[in-house]
């Protein structure tokens, strides 16, 4: 089961600031260099300055953001909700030219135990987690939510959503992807016990915020081993911000993260295909918009890769599972049917003698222009394409207790930073 609950949300004060467009940031594991930079430079209150301060010659970064936090509560540039609430969440946005509306909302999550109906699909990397703990030591408080995904069996999302559709929500803001993002207080007993029960019986499959939600783990042991017999269940410490939204298609988007591996030496490209071809039925396609649509269909029905060197594309179909039952034997088969996972390990540990564990030439993108620009500028530049994981796929790895490689998944839209914070009670 999956605890849920109301909380009283800390919020921009729209009065005092205006338009939370200015002032909102997408996750901290996505913003590049130069994102940093434009939200900094965007406006002195952006949520940036929390959420990613920049390295500053001595300053402790992660105390001048403790620092900054209080001052903008007893500023009153952020201010808390009056009543507990749940805060429901649409997202209005545009992918290959169709429009979408994803539903979702915002509330705690019950960190539970290690039986608790709670699933990761990731693995973690240490500095990441070390980085995030520091932060919420010196803030107290969970300032980006993790993203949640259910299969909310009882509709409960869409019911609640038919209650509220046509109130005007209290928070609106657009991103520079130009999603539009509104947000609803939801505070009635009625609607607040019908999310609650209804979604008790449901699993919870993390689909973003691995990180946060060992952080958040983390952080509720270390207070508890403080405590001792005073540490109570219901603490606040006991829960962390969660977006929930469902498996429904038609708002879920899912898009494939590509790589760009830098290699050590110039490829005998016409050897590597002779070798490709051991385990692939290799096609070149010489236009760009045909092989990308080639590649999209062909991967629902079978495994195929993509490749991008010397300005020449290729598609790359298994040409037998069984395959990977040799190849990658000690894995199980959840693992061994994803194609990120065929990648790996025929052709970057077999073929190439690469760890894709090893990140330091390799680079992950859903961009596909960059990678190709990056490719035609570098002779030791080669890229792979890869079509989007399939939610039910993250579903079987999760339940079985496994976890896929490293950058597998990238769910489209993110979830804003800064619209909601909860913040831990004081110790």
């Amino acid at each position: 089961m999956i605890n849920i609950k109301p909380f009283k949300a800390l919020f921009y004060n729209q009065e005092k600031l205006g338009d939370l467009s200015e002032l909102t940031c997408p996750p901290y594991d996505v913003i590049s260099l130069a994102q940093q930079d434009y939200y900094y430079k965007l406006n002195p209150n952006n949520f940036i300055h929390l959420l990613l301060r920049k390295e500053v010659p001595d300053e402790n970064k992660y105390k001048a953001a403790g620092v900054l936090f209080k001052d903008w509560v007893k500023e009153k540039i952020l201010i808390q909700d009056e009543t507990p609430s749940i805060y429901f969440y649409s997202q209005q946005y545009n992918i290959k030219g169709e429009n979408k509306t994803r539903l979702g909302f915002i509330a705690l999550l019950g960190l539970g135990s290690k039986n608790s109906s709670v699933f990761g699909h990731e693995h973690t990397r240490i500095e990441a987690v070390e980085d995030r703990l520091k932060l919420i030591k010196k803030v107290n408080a969970n300032l980006s939510p993790i993203f949640i995904v259910s299969k909310d069996t009882k509709r409960i999302i869409q019911r609640v959503y038919q209650h509220i559709q046509n109130d005007p929500p209290f928070m609106e803001a657009k991103d520079t992807e130009k999603t539009l993002h509104k947000l609803w207080k939801i505070n009635s007993p009625e609607l607040l016990n019908m999310i609650q029960s209804g979604m008790s019986k449901e699993d919870a499959f993390i689909a973003d915020g691995h990180h946060r939600y060992e952080v958040s783990c983390t952080y509720r042991d270390e207070i508890k081993a403080k405590l001792g017999d005073k540490f109570k269940e219901d603490s606040s410490f006991n829960y962390t911000l969660a977006y929930f939204t469902n498996t429904d298609s038609r708002g879920l988007s899912i898009l494939p993260i590509h790589r760009l591996l830098k290699l050590d030496k110039p490829l005998d490209l016409a050897k590597f295909i002779v070798e490709l071809k051991k385990y692939f039925d290799v096609e070149e396609i010489k236009d760009k918009t045909r092989f990308f649509f080639l590649l999209e269909k062909s991967g629902c029905s079978e495994h195929v890769l993509g490749m991008y060197k010397d300005k020449k594309f290729w598609l790359m179909r298994l040409k037998n599972v069984k395959i990977l039952d040799k190849l990658i034997s000690n894995k199980p088969k959840e693992y061994r049917s994803l194609d990120v996972s065929i990648l790996n390990h025929i052709i970057f540990k077999d073929m190439l003698g690469y760890d894709s564990a090893n990140k330091n030439n390799l680079k992950y993108s859903p961009e596909t222009e960059e990678f190709i620009k990056a490719a035609n500028s570098d002779p030791l530049n080669i890229v792979f394409f890869l079509n989007p994981v399939k939610m039910q796929q993250i579903i079987d790895v999760a339940l079985n207790g496994n976890k896929m490689p490293v950058k597998s998944t990238y769910f489209y839209p993110k979830v804003l930073s800064g619209l909601v914070i909860n913040k831990h009670e004081d110790i």
